[in-house]
């Protein structure tokens, strides 16, 4: 297919599914949600069968799984993991720390919050959930984010448990780890109302800017997943797992068209079908798509009455976004600049009270782009550089001592390992400066001006400030 791709006139139509894990206790007990590398203290064998849903059915997806009759080992934990995880024991009351912030997200997404809150079964045998179902609640419907694209609706929000993690996969074993199993999660699904592969990557970076405004979720790799639904006209509705990176659900989404338009052409009956996305933005088959068949009412949680004296509790913070522009506008500073600093949790008003004589900009630039700079020009990893190598620096930057260009040279030697001589950087006076550039020409006469320039400029690396030498030189 070309490059320039008319996504109209092929009717796509896409859209997301974004997990986002929550940073509470588990869903539906009080084991702490956090994962674990240390050796598990028992395994525990099962088998999983399908069973019929509230239609007397057994869901395709279902029985799927059954038919590859596969072995699960569970490992748990005894100081971080329950009987309510290994199913063992009915699920607690939902949490309700958890409830409030998903309420929280759905707010700021302009959806509307559902009068009663009735947790279902969601029907998974593939051995991630060891009651053989996922527990999942609506909680909000009837959302919209407004894009470049145009508006994109959300019709529905909901509250679910997280899958176990697979540690090891044999040929008809799959080994678990109970840790991530229950940790709460926010499920955000849009319609299919995304019409380009930008636009599905400008809804999920705002939708991942509106679930860190709250400061309530888990960051991290693997703390918030992505699934994309594609469909073209005459191709099927293929819904996509797994694909992690921002930056290449584009490229997930271009593939799949590429893919569908190809079977079309050829004549190929396309079915609805779960797919996983693999690291070369292709996808492979997983399993077929899932019905209705899947769900049923979960009878150990009881239903949760919204009410509004519950809602009146829930207090909703700025956005990021508006407080990044906030910060680019009144420290001068780019939005690029400034979402970092949003999201480094770095207060420039603090940092101005503490070295009043530098500018908030050049703070900035300072806490973020020269360790960017350090890595990409020089070559040397910043790792090494604590908050109280960038508090030295400024400390000195802002008495006086040393100049801005000295900033960049004395972190690459703290990054590097060396100890640090501050006096070999500290500022020349211009007096001195002036002295220097008459002697290096009386020296080497007949030189250009970028000439001199580089001389001077290479004996005083860190100490002097360029523009000062130039305008010094012209005058000479």
């Amino acid at each position: 297919m070309s490059m320039n791709i008319d996504y109209k006139s092929l009717g796509l139509k896409a859209g997301l599914e974004i997990h986002q894990q929550l940073d509470t206790n588990k869903l539906f007990c009080n084991c702490p949600s956090f994962l674990r590398d240390d050796a598990p203290d028992k395994t525990v064998k099962r088998k999983l069968t399908a069973v019929a849903g509230e239609t007397g059915e057994i869901d395709i997806a279902a029985l799927h799984e059954r038919k590859k009759s596969l072995n699960f080992n569970y490992e748990i934990y005894n100081d971080t993991t329950c009987l309510v995880e290994l199913d063992e024991e009915p699920p607690h009351s939902i949490n309700i720390e958890a409830l409030k912030i998903g309420l929280e997200v759905a707010l700021l997404l302009n959806a509307k919050q559902v009068s009663e809150i009735q947790v279902m079964r969601k029907t998974v045998i593939d051995g991630s959930n060891t009651s053989g179902f996922q527990r999942t609640a609506l909680i909000a419907r009837n959302g919209f984010i407004q894009t470049k694209g145009g508006k994109v609706e959300i019709p529905a929000i909901c509250l679910e448990e997280d899958s176990a993690k697979i540690i090891k996969q044999e040929k008809d074993t799959i080994t678990y780890r109970l840790d991530r199993l229950g940790i709460p999660l926010v499920e955000i699904a849009t319609s299919p109302s995304v019409n380009s592969p930008e636009q599905a990557k400008e809804v999920a970076e705002y939708l991942g800017m509106v679930l860190r405004s709250t400061g309530k979720v888990k960051r991290g790799l693997g703390t918030i997943r992505q699934d994309v639904n594609v469909s073209i006209a005459k191709g099927a509705r293929v819904e996509i797992k797994g694909v992690q990176d921002l930056k290449s659900i584009p490229k997930v989404i271009e593939k799949e068209v590429e893919r569908q338009y190809m079977l079309i052409s050829k004549n190929e009956k396309l079915k609805n079908e779960v797919r996983k996305a693999n690291p070369d933005s292709t996808t492979s088959f997983l399993r077929p798509m899932p019905g209705a068949a899947r769900l049923y009412p979960e009878t150990d949680v009881p239903p949760i009455i919204i009410t509004e004296e519950f809602l009146m509790k829930i207090k909703l913070p700025r956005l990021l976004s508006d407080k990044v522009s906030e910060v680019s506008s009144e420290y001068d500073i780019s939005e690029s600049l400034a979402k970092e600093i949003i999201a480094r949790d770095i207060n420039l008003e603090e940092y101005k009270k503490l070295f009043p004589n530098i500018m908030p900009s050049i703070t900035a630039q300072i806490l973020i782009d020269i360790p960017k700079e350090i890595k990409s020009r020089l070559n040397i990893a910043p790792d090494r550089i604590t908050q109280e190598d960038f508090f030295m620096v400024l400390k000195h930057f802002d008495n006086g001592d040393i100049g801005k260009e000295a900033v960049i040279e004395i972190l690459a030697e703290i990054a590097k390992g060396h100890k640090i001589d501050i006096s070999k950087f500290r500022k020349i006076s211009d007096e001195e400066l002036k002295k220097e550039i008459n002697k290096i020409i009386k020296e080497k006469p007949g030189l250009s001006h970028n000439a001199y320039m580089g001389l001077i400029m290479n004996k005083f690396r860190g100490k002097i400030n360029g523009r000062k030498v130039m305008e010094m030189l012209r005058k000479i």
